[in-house]
């Protein structure tokens, strides 16, 4: 079934057109992902499509299918700042709801009467399970406080509440504007598989690759104005994408040696005279537009360099910070490394942008001591984005650090080339702060923070609002940063990418070092966790039989002889390990060897944990 037919579709601001004589369908049953370049006007196609906007063009249409509900989120969802959370979640058009909402203010007034009439409707519409469905979403998106006032309340809470409101609206067709910004990873997780549900069509914006893979079958990219559509989810989207852009350049390069033979022989004839000369004539100016076409190569450039790093870096001792009786820092030891990446992951609340402010030295600790060393450069990539005055031009920007920034052997770079390799063309610098988008913004920020030269660079939620090109060249840009690099995101392929190790803040004070990137760290936990489960369901079934005893050991002169070579073993491991990780920054692989090296590297960290697994073991009798 046919959801959503869109024909020539136009739109333009000023002289950027962002939309050009687009058409597509959408039906049942397909979850599109929309990919394109910050400012390509991804926002504006989703207002379009779910006809917030209208479009521009020669008998252009947007036609939804009758009697198909829509649900929107958006990136700045807007709800009256007077309501409360519950009277926002409760305000749904749904009989079910009417029903709780009823029962619930029956309850709250001790109406009897108005309970017994609420009690009946509410069997009548089998209104329970709607009622336990409003529970685990609040949960899940942890909505705990439903009496607040919405202007009492953070962006990210905001969207959230506009969230859990869209789920439980349960329309056939979802719109969605970077669904994940401000959700924690297992809010994340949740969410993809609530989406995964063969019943929900979806068109959505989203940087998160991760999601993208496990949610989308469909993705369609913008790019300059055009789009292409590719069946399948990311991994497909990119294999497919590579082999259209080799596909282009080859014709491309067939259309210029065409271009330059028919100019020559353009220059030659004074005047087309005869059908077939006036027909060729007419066929070169075709071809010049084909030649002058560019191909999707446009990226952002990082050539910044970082600053020396010395043998001190950061040195934390006995670090602990308290607000009033909440402890969110206790008792921390740690000295980074050269070339050290630590990501850091834990719940809202657990102390993550403390921590940071902390090792900058921007709050002090209640108790202990932070030592920085002497060549040590921050550079901090807040959450909170840009502070700037409306009234500033992008260039001002930039000027205000620097008007030239040096690059390797004695080079320099003037302050508008570094603003074009960050995809800021000329035209764009004369612009105001307050006429970027969202993740132009970000890009800007990502700048001012770059080309301060810093060697200990710290990224707080760096992935919000940019777009996915931009991200995988930061990735590749951090993969040869030779300075330290901590990072809190919740973009877990960004993580799996960078970071060597994780501190995980559990809570109470307490900071937990892991040794493996997110997603090893979410597949340890998991299994604890159903270990933990089938430990207690034992104990239920047999709760007077006594724990076994143990039988106390020494390790034999074999198992001696074993641990010692294991360390050993697990040593090779991990260098054949960073051997195949190094490998994949060669740009010049080929998909088959992608696939190689992988397989391999799957290989090796399942040998790496038998191997940890079994001296671990030993090691526990020794």
């Amino acid at each position: 079934m046919q959801f959503l037919k869109v024909q020539n579709l136009s739109k333009s601001y000023g002289d950027k057109v962002l939309l050009d004589n687009i058409s597509f369908t959408l039906s049942k049953g397909d979850k599109i992902g929309l990919v394109a370049k910050n400012g390509s006007g991804k926002s504006t196609f989703l207002k379009i499509v779910g006809g917030i906007e209208s479009g521009e063009g020669e008998n252009v249409m947007v036609d939804l299918t009758k009697d198909v509900s829509v649900g929107f989120l958006w990136q700045d969802p807007k709800m009256d700042p007077e309501h409360t959370v519950a009277e926002v979640i409760y305000d749904l058009d749904h009989p079910h709801v009417t029903a709780i909402k009823n029962y619930e203010l029956a309850q709250a007034k001790n109406d009897t009467d108005a309970l017994a009439d609420a009690l009946a409707k509410m069997d009548e519409l089998n209104a329970w399970s709607m009622e336990a469905k409003i529970s685990e979403v609040l949960y899940k998106l942890k909505i705990e406080n439903h009496d607040q006032q919405i202007k009492s309340l953070s962006g990210g809470q905001q969207k959230r509440i506009a969230l859990a409101k869209l789920i439980l609206e349960d329309a056939d067709f979802i719109i969605l504007d970077e669904p994940t910004n401000h959700l924690d990873i297992e809010m994340i997780e949740w969410l993809e598989n609530y989406l995964q549900r063969t019943s929900l069509t979806l068109f959505m914006v989203t940087h998160d690759r991760y999601f993208l893979e496990r949610v989308c079958n469909h993705i369609i990219e913008l790019d300059r104005g055009e789009i292409h559509s590719y069946k399948g989810n990311y991994s497909e989207f990119l294999e497919k994408r590579a082999a259209r852009l080799e596909n282009e350049a080859v014709v491309l390069g067939k259309t210029k040696k065409l271009f330059k033979k028919e100019l020559d022989w353009i220059r030659r004839q004074p005047k087309a005279r005869g059908t077939k000369a006036k027909s060729r004539v007419e066929k070169f100016s075709e071809i010049k537009q084909q030649a002058s076409k560019r191909l999707s190569d446009e990226k952002v450039e990082i050539m910044i360099q970082s600053s020396r790093l010395g043998g001190k870096i950061i040195e934390a001792h006995r670090l602990s910070k308290s607000y009033d009786e909440k402890v969110l820092i206790k008792d921390f030891d740690y000295k980074f490394k050269k070339g050290e990446r630590v990501g850091i992951v834990g719940q809202n609340g657990t102390g993550k942008s403390t921590f940071l402010k902390l090792i900058t030295q921007e709050i002090k600790p209640t108790s202990g001591k932070i030592i920085i060393g002497d060549t040590v450069v921050f550079g901090h990539y807040k959450q909170e984005g840009l502070q700037l005055t409306k009234d500033k031009m992008v260039i001002d920007v930039i000027r205000d650090i620097a008007e030239y920034i040096p690059l390797e052997k004695g080079q320099k770079l003037t302050a508008e080339s570094l603003l074009e390799r960050f995809l800021f063309p000329r035209s764009q610098q004369r612009v105001f702060v307050s006429q970027l988008s969202g993740g132009e913004r970000r890009r800007l920020l990502l700048l001012t923070v770059l080309m301060q030269n810093p060697n200990f660079l710290i990224l707080d939620e760096p992935t919000n609002d940019l777009d996915i090109m931009t991200l995988n060249v930061l990735e590749e840009y951090l993969l040869q940063f030779t300075g330290c690099l901590v990072i809190v995101s919740h973009d877990r392929y960004f993580m799996d990418k960078l970071v060597d190790h994780i501190f995980v803040l559990e809570g109470e004070g307490a900071i937990k070092d892991f040794n493996g990137n997110y997603t090893e760290y979410r597949r340890r936990k998991k299994e604890a966790k159903e270990a933990k489960a089938e430990s207690e369901s034992v104990k239920k079934a047999s709760p007077n039989a006594a724990p076994p005893a143990e039988e106390k050991r020494k390790l034999s002169y074999n198992e001696k002889k074993e641990l010692r070579s294991l360390e050993a073993k697990m040593q090779k491991l991990e260098n054949k390990k960073t051997e195949i990780a190094e490998a994949f920054n060669d740009t010049s692989l080929t998909p088959e060897k992608i696939k190689e090296l992988s397989l391999e590297l799957g290989e090796i960290q399942n040998k790496i944990e038998t191997a940890e697994n079994r001296w671990l073991e030993l090691s526990e009798l020794e």
